[in-house]
């Protein structure tokens, strides 16, 4: 199976720290079969997601602009409109296997089939949407773990997100989406070209790996940052209240702990980590299956996620905040003839910024007045700069809720972070303090940074401005 236009297949992942991938330098982990895309494709180590939740930042990825262009700034924003529309209309058969996390969540975004599969444990938003895992499950007589059940547990609360998966393996969620993708792969009559997006719901929480997968990693050494006593102290008061927040209320099945012991830590990476291996395996299988389908043969194969996982590290639960560990994102790509094979690039770049190339080799048209900078040249340019700059954002939703509207300049060696109407923020000397513990907003001697940051920071957002005035002219 051949044809001038590439076959597109995108896995996204929910939630994926950078520091999971054994081919990334963490030898800690199992993950053979993105190890493989990374021996034979290009990566790229400084990816940074344009939002710090699921729909900004994943609206962001599929649309080509800012959360502050598109308006859309928390989860449940109205998403109704992607890229995925231009794939459509230059031929591509488009079809969505699992997360894609649009509002309503069922919208079409430009995909002639959907089979979608959202969180694992909703309650704030869809709560009784029955998706296609739901009524999988519903026709084997099936009832899906989630928070309803874990309450009656008596160590609920200490937990951290962290369960086994006790119902059979293959009804696990993100095992269920890789065995969905095959079977699509396997008896759809072949398409040329085609646009596949696997969205796993993993390892989002609850962290639920089958046990076969928690005993490789539960008696493992994991490397596991302390929290730093002038790391808090220094956080503004935001981030104390999300805190405080995350402790009281159980999102995702999730309660958050102040001082967990180092046990729970252990415990909870142990399943995440668990978790991003069996979807490694369901990677594995799609690949597999797309080889013998005669797929792989002009093929993109693109893997990512929409944001990481403070797991912990500076006293936080989830994302919300702007840490590497929630921004910092794998971004692998894999296409033989196209990229190079076993290419690091350390340039910053943000997801939506392989979009426009993306677009280029499927022929097909750009979004106007897109917020992405292409990486075709990286492909073949030695010591590629990538940008100046990336940045995130994230709105007040019903988790930080004592924020207006924050915001995150990152350069190579500085990170700010700036809190809407409020005198307080973060500075980051990265260089000097890799691991953003000691906060130096305050600090006599970087007010000169901090105010060069914020410059900046203003100008980008007034030349996103001026770019996107016309993007939506029709909608006036």
């Amino acid at each position: 199976m051949t044809t001038q236009q590439p076959h597109i297949i995108f896995i996204i992942t929910d939630q994926q720290r950078y520091d999971t991938i054994a081919g990334l330098g963490f030898d800690f982990m199992e993950t053979p079969h993105l190890d493989r895309l990374i021996r034979e494709g290009t990566h790229f180590s400084q990816c940074h997601v344009a939002g710090a939740s699921c729909v900004p930042a994943r609206s962001s990825l599929f649309t080509g602009y800012y959360a502050h262009t598109t308006g859309i700034l928390k989860n449940a924003d109205k998403w109704r409109h992607t890229w995925v529309e231009n794939l459509a209309d230059a031929g591509y058969t488009c079809i969505n296997v699992g997360k894609m996390h649009t509002w309503p969540l069922d919208t079409p975004a430009g995909f002639h089939q959907r089979y979608v599969v959202e969180n694992k444990d909703r309650f704030l938003e869809g709560r009784f949407f029955f998706d296609d895992w739901d009524r999988s499950l519903a026709a084997r007589g099936l009832v899906k773990q989630q928070r309803v059940q874990y309450r009656q547990m008596p160590d609920y609360r200490k937990k951290l997100g962290a369960f086994e998966w006790l119902l059979p393996a293959d009804a696990q969620s993100d095992n269920f989406i890789a065995d969905r993708a095959c079977w699509w792969i396997e008896t759809a009559p072949p398409t040329e070209p085609l646009f596949l997006q696997i969205g796993f719901p993993g390892p989002h929480p609850p962290y639920d790996p089958t046990p076969d997968y928690l005993q490789r990693y539960i008696d493992k050494k994991l490397p596991i940052e302390k929290v730093n006593e002038d790391d808090l102290k220094g956080q503004p008061p935001p981030f104390h209240a999300l805190r405080e927040h995350n402790v009281e209320i159980d999102h995702d099945s999730l309660v958050h702990q102040l001082n967990p012991t180092d046990a729970d830590r252990h415990r909870q990476r142990a399943h995440y980590l668990a978790n991003v291996t069996m979807i490694d395996d369901g990677i594995g299988k799609i690949l597999n299956q797309l080889k013998t389908k005669g797929y792989l043969e002009n093929t993109i194969v693109i893997f990512t996620s929409d944001h990481g996982d403070c797991m912990g590290d500076h006293g936080h639960s989830q994302k919300w905040t702007m840490y590497d560990q929630v921004t910092k994102v794998p971004m692998i790509v894999w296409a033989p003839g196209k990229v190079p094979a076993g290419k690091h690039i350390d340039a910053l770049i943000q997801p939506m910024d392989v979009v426009p190339w993306l677009l280029k080799e499927a022929n097909a048209n750009l979004p106007e007045g897109i917020e992405s900078e292409s990486l075709e040249d990286a492909f073949s340019t030695q010591n590629w700069a990538g940008r100046e700059a990336v940045y995130c954002e994230q709105g007040r939703d019903n988790i930080l809720t004592d924020v207006e509207f924050m915001t995150m300049i990152r350069t190579k060696d500085w990170k700010l972070v700036h809190f809407l109407n409020a005198p307080y923020g973060q500075l980051f000397d990265l260089k000097q303090d890799p691991l953003e513990n000691h906060n130096l907003w305050n600090s006599n001697d970087h007010q000169s940074i901090k105010q060069d940051m914020l410059n900046k920071m203003f100008n980008w957002r007034m030349q996103s401005q001026l770019k996107t005035q016309n993007v939506f002219q029709d909608y006036r």
